[in-house]
């Protein structure tokens, strides 16, 4: 059976550096930060103060007033995010084939803020279980892509990936194995997340995975970094409309690039710590060149997970020497996290725009807030610090892994 080819017609993008994909990219290439104090909640009694939030956003200018309040934030960042791309992609959304069409999202959380408030509130009251009739289905990770499938009446494959950071590089493959088998023409995929709450920031401080720099917020996410102490958590939104690539050019649609393959792995390590040796990581990427039919030298550009932890980074950088040998030093690496902080869940999608862009403007983000080597790290590598760097970018790839071990690669090319 021949697959076909699967192709990327619109983007849209929901960001603490960004509300749009225009935002979102020109604040990329400036090495703009998204940290700042968190304003949600009060953060007197957290280790950590600050976070990367969604900034200058009113949801009841996308979403009418009733239905937001019917949705946990992820749920609204999916459909802001959702729309921008169905629009930038030209999709006439009343005249296609709706059974061919499909929704295939991820969240690694789904709506911890909802969770949060109605335990909080049952916790406080007498005891009578007086819950919002909203609240499991706010509540639930798989209603983000119910919403956008019931607001354009798509009917096809509708479902939410959840493998905690790796969740929507996961549902971007889902997508592209559906079109790729013809049973799709078009796939909305993509992630969100708004885990920056009581709950989701005092649960991750208890494990000491986030950065405690309340001194510097700014400066605070800082991959590759030798002072670098814990990640920054994110919060947003990424969409991207894929589709059968004939199926584009018969509509005359634009694209951005071609998803010529993908790759997961499991580290069968350890509950949160990454393999020391990059060993899942490592066969993650293998995996995705011979999924993709390219050769370690064909790759130009590789947009990392690298969250700004100490195992983490290290781990990642050993896999790709390993894996790219000699053409290691060839290769473009940096780590958008720098400035959007980690946006879990969502965190894939935004990333694999972000590889994306790369290749339509040939310009590699930088990894911001680089001041001091780390003496673990190879020297011969290509870090892309604290300012863009133009090259010829014909594939990159973008790495995305979860704890739990789960680990997804993703690779793009110029068409």
């Amino acid at each position: 059976m021949e697959l076909k080819r699967v192709v990327i017609t619109g983007m849209g993008a929901l960001t603490p550096i960004g509300n749009n994909l225009k935002e979102y990219w020109d604040a990329l290439k400036s090495g703009k930060s998204g940290c700042a104090p968190i304003t949600y909640f009060d953060t007197e009694h957290f280790k950590t103060k600050f976070a990367c939030e969604i900034k200058d956003f009113n949801v009841n200018d996308f979403i009418d007033r009733k239905e937001a309040r019917r949705m946990d934030r992820f749920a609204q960042y999916a459909v802001v995010a959702g729309d921008e791309a169905i629009a930038d992609s030209g999709l006439d959304t009343d005249s296609i084939d709706k059974n061919r069409v499909g929704v295939i999202w991820g969240a690694g959380i789904g709506g911890i803020e909802t969770f949060q408030d109605e335990v909080k509130a049952f916790a406080n009251g007498n005891g009578t279980p007086r819950f919002n009739p909203f609240f499991i289905p706010k509540m639930i990770a798989d209603i983000a892509p119910a919403h956008i499938s019931i607001k354009y009446g798509f009917m096809g494959p509708n479902y939410t990936t959840v493998s905690a950071c790796a969740s929507s590089a996961n549902a971007m493959l889902d997508a592209v194995n559906y079109i790729r088998l013809g049973h799709c023409d078009v796939i909305i995929t993509g992630g969100s997340e708004a885990a920056v709450t009581q709950a989701g920031m005092g649960g991750f401080n208890a494990m000491h995975a986030l950065s405690t720099r309340n001194e510097s917020p700014e400066t605070a996410s800082r991959p590759f970094d030798a002072t670098r102490d814990g990640f920054v958590l994110g919060e947003g939104a990424g969409a991207l409309v894929l589709e059968d690539y004939e199926y584009a050019k018969a509509r005359g649609a634009k694209i951005y690039a071609e998803v010529i393959g993908g790759g997961f792995s499991s580290d069968a390590y350890h509950i949160t710590a990454p393999d020391p040796e990059g060993k899942g990581v490592i066969a993650v990427m293998k995996n995705t060149l011979e999924n993709a039919g390219i050769n370690p030298e064909d790759v130009d550009h590789i947009n990392t997970h690298g969250t700004s932890t100490p195992l983490g980074d290290v781990a990642e950088l050993k896999a790709i020497k390993a894996v790219f040998g000699d053409h290691a030093p060839n290769i473009s690496i940096n780590s958008t996290k720098s400035m959007t902080g980690h946006l879990l869940g969502a965190a894939g999608a935004i990333e694999s725009i972000a590889s994306v862009m790369a290749i339509n403007e040939n310009l590699i983000p930088p990894t911001i807030n680089h001041t001091t080597v780390d003496e673990n790290i190879d020297s011969s590598l290509k870090l892309v610090l604290n300012e863009a760097e133009e090259r010829e970018v014909n594939i990159a790839l973008s790495n995305t892994f979860g704890f739990g071990g789960h680990n997804c690669c993703i690779a793009f090319k110029k068409i």
